[in-house]
């Protein structure tokens, strides 16, 4: 446990604290105006703490601070030691989809409309986020006749460049043309400034000049124009009416909808731009540590303003509750405006009717994400006390390691890690291995090289300092390994050779019976059918095959097609390509004599006498 720091050592000024376990590391960030009398209230009785809270104090070997200047600075830097260190008392983000964007490469010489996912690039615009693509794609679908700006990937557009034809978009009116020079760069950038500003709400012009255009045409008799400009504005009048017009044209709002309960809280954004919603989202917080409502608002304004939205800073923010410290946040996001922000609790009126209608999403949604998880808290509890109980642990294991083996007749063996934490399958944990000394039937041989690699590595990662760890620094509360005795036994032996035996407990999940096998008993110990515990070592077990299986598959299918030509140096994936197509494929690169491939002017002499030496030195039939 902690000991708290001697008596007048800690500042009384602003800043962030860092608690850190026995191993160095931070599992507990948080922020104060004053370190001193935040830093007090955690060395008390612990049974006036909640639970949590408790528990974190009673895990933390030491405890550190950083002093900064103001209120703002602390927020800042507790924000950034928690993106860094990713605390496991802190507040989590659990679901955070990758929503879809509608992107325009500006940056390119020929903009293009596309949709797109995760991280953003420099010289592209996003709008949204979208709740689905195929809102996205509908949407541009009807603005493509209005703002008929190219939507393929360069590479067709080089190939419509080269040939001088365009594509079936432009016949039918979806595209310009810009790939056979049929619109000048300067027309083609107005297409792409209309499309933009139509996208970030300024849809009047658009409308108004269409409406100008259509009658100048039939006033002009020219009628067929009139009518293709008519249906025009229709498309744009349909993707007028799918932003929803909810605020006053001058209005840039995000409202904020919070659903929650005591473990989970499920948060729905509108983002609203001239009066108009133009993008949402949702994610999930897991309370990993004790909030009330106001502070819950702060943890949401925190994890929703970590980047500036694609739309912009809002002028004003819609929340359910007011923030702990209105005056504090309000500052923090005026920083990122430029200009000043209002964090507004709406009493009534249409503001208060249109929080309503985001909070309802928000319940909506979080609906969904506890339908959808078939491991929820209660049972996730369950679960590991269970397993504690089961197999005589000294605490329920929070990380449990499964292992398992997958190879074809002795070939491309592998080995797969699966991570669950605190039930939860943690698959940027999982781990694969391809075994390199084992190179006939041998399971056991295996799973000792892959579990030796994987605690040697733990051992050496222990030895560092905590900056420099690496991917394998936390060890498993229960290590867990797919078969039987015989698994169990190398387990066992692997553990011993390395002097972890009193460190990692471990056990052997067999699947004929489902029994469990663990150290020191000749009999298998019999969960009951029904229990959670025994639920989860299954998913386990089976999550372990699917991912072994899956890299098995992968490499086998990688060696079967394999190329004569790889592995030859200097003899890249370009050149290479190029080869094949100028001798006229495969067998004929392997049929060519040494001058034929001497005499190809962008091929080095050493490359063509390596590609020689191979093919004719090999048997006709390899491939």
């Amino acid at each position: 446990m902690v000991a708290r720091p001697p008596a007048g050592s800690i500042p009384d000024a602003p800043g962030s604290y860092q608690f850190k376990d026995a191993e160095g590391r931070v599992i507990y960030v948080g922020k104060a105006s004053s370190l001193r009398s935040r830093l007090s209230s955690y060395f008390q009785n612990p049974q006036n703490l909640h639970p949590r809270t408790a528990q974190m104090v009673a895990t933390a070997e030491s405890v550190e601070w950083i002093q900064v200047r103001n209120d703002v600075e602390a927020l800042m830097l507790e924000y950034n030691l928690i993106k860094e260190h990713r605390p496991r008392f802190n507040v989590r983000l659990v679901d955070d989809k990758s929503y879809p964007f509608l992107a325009v490469t500006v940056g390119d010489e020929w903009a293009r409309a596309r949709v797109m996912r995760g991280r953003k690039r420099k010289g592209t615009r996003y709008f949204g986020p979208y709740a689905h693509a195929y809102a996205i794609r509908e949407t541009l679908d009807h603005l493509l006749r209005t703002f008929p700006i190219r939507t393929c990937t360069d590479a067709k557009f080089d190939r419509h460049h080269r040939s001088g034809r365009p594509c079936l978009l432009y016949h039918i009116e979806k595209c310009s043309g810009p790939c056979v020079g049929e619109v000048t760069p300067e027309d083609y950038q107005h297409l792409v400034d209309d499309l933009c500003g139509f996208l970030d709400g300024d849809t009047q012009p658009v409308i108004d000049k269409l409406e100008r255009e259509m009658g100048e045409s039939a006033e002009a008799l020219e009628f067929e124009r009139a009518a293709r400009i008519r249906d025009r504005l229709a498309t744009v009048n349909k993707a007028v009416e799918k932003q929803q017009m909810v605020a006053e044209r001058n209005e840039d709002l995000d409202v904020v909808g919070i659903a929650q309960d005591d473990l989970e809280a499920s948060v729905f954004v509108f983002y609203v731009r001239r009066g108009r919603v133009t993008g949402r989202r949702s994610f999930v917080l897991d309370k990993a540590e004790p909030l009330d409502e106001n502070e819950i608002v702060d943890k949401v304004l925190e994890r929703l303003y970590d980047e500036i939205p694609v739309q912009g800073m809002p002028k004003v923010v819609l929340l359910p509750t007011q923030s702990s410290d209105p005056a504090l946040y309000e500052e923090w996001l005026a920083l990122l405006r430029g200009s000043s922000v209002e964090l507004r609790v709406p009493q009534r009126g249409s503001k208060r009717e249109l929080l309503e209608t985001v909070t309802r999403n928000a319940d909506e949604e979080f609906t969904r994400h506890r339908l959808k998880r078939a491991t929820d808290h209660n049972s996730r509890a369950r679960a590991l006390n269970e397993l504690q109980d089961w197999l005589g642990l000294a605490e329920a294991p929070l990380r449990i390691e499964c292992y398992d083996m997958s190879h074809l007749q002795g070939s491309d063996y592998v080995g797969s890690m699966v991570v669950v934490e605190d039930g939860i399958e943690a698959k940027s944990q999982y781990r694969r291995f391809k075994v390199r000394t084992v190179e006939q039937n041998d399971d056991y041989a295996a799973m000792e090289e892959v579990l030796t690699r994987r605690l040697t590595n733990y051992l050496e990662d222990r030895a560092k300092p905590v900056a420099e760890r690496g991917k394998f620094q936390y060890p498993p509360q229960l290590l867990m390994v797919d078969g039987g005795k015989g698994q169990l036994g190398v387990a066992v032996r692997v553990l011993d050779s390395l002097g972890l035996t009193d460190e990692i407990p471990v056990c052997a999940l067999a699947k004929q019976f489902e029994e469990v096998y663990v150290p020191g008993q000749s009999e298998p110990i019999t969960i009951a059918r029904r229990s959670e515990a025994l639920y989860l070592l299954q998913r386990l077990r089976d999550e372990s095959h699917r991912f072994a299986i899956d890299y098995h598959r992968r490499l086998r299918n990688k060696r079967m097609t394999k190329s004569v030509l790889d592995d030859i140096p200097g003899l890249g994936p370009t050149r290479k390509k190029r080869l094949v197509k100028e001798l006229g494929g495969l067998k004929r690169v392997r049929q060519a004599e040494l001058e034929a491939l001497r005499e190809l002017s962008w091929l080095p002499d050493a490359v063509a006498e390596a590609i020689y030496a191979k093919t004719h030195g090999l048997d006709r039939t390899a491939r």
